[in-house]
């Protein structure tokens, strides 16, 4: 059965998982009219530096990610936080900026096996490899421990059988 979610227009909707669990892809799907909903990290690193994998850029990249969120949320647009957000202050951060903007903040969570994860790098263009993802799969387990205390409006946890989950963006 899918997970279905409703969510107001003045909603934060950060993505949290391991690279290869889908979120890009998920996004894109769900969220990809108009493209600039999105804000991704991966984007921010490529306008910074060219290169989307240089994680030298990590810096300058995040600034320009919360910088750009920052400015949605202050002129009134529902916006997607496409990121690892594996991290508990990278998550504060955004909960942060939604608070700042009075705007509902709503995590959700791709909880898919490394395997699978694994898998889904070896088949793209931009590969981050086996070491980043045992990594984040290690991350991802911290987090799911840790973020039923954190203080999100809504969280939902996705598996691999709720890729095709219904999200309503109301108002």
């Amino acid at each position: 059965m899918p997970v279905n979610m409703r969510v107001p227009r003045r909603t934060l909707l950060v993505l949290c998982g391991s690279a290869g669990s889908g979120k890009s892809t998920f996004a894109a799907q769900h969220f990809g009219a108009p493209p600039t909903t999105i804000v991704s990290s991966d984007h921010c690193r490529e306008l910074i530096c060219d290169d989307p994998n240089n994680q030298q850029a990590n810096l300058d990249t995040f600034d320009l990610f919360y910088y750009i969120i920052n400015k949605r949320l202050f002129n009134g647009r529902f916006t997607v936080a496409d990121s690892t957000a594996l991290r508990p202050d990278a998550r504060l951060r955004l909960w942060e900026i939604a608070r700042r903007h009075g705007y509902l903040a709503c995590l959700l969570v791709f909880n898919l096996p490394a395997e699978l994860c694994l898998e889904r790098d070896r088949q793209r263009t931009r590969q981050v490899g086996p070491q980043v993802i045992a990594y984040h799969a290690g991350l991802l387990q911290q987090a799911l421990l840790a973020i039923p205390n954190e203080d999100w409006d809504q969280t939902h946890i996705l598996t691999e059988n709720d890729m095709d989950a219904v999200i309503e963006v109301q108002g």
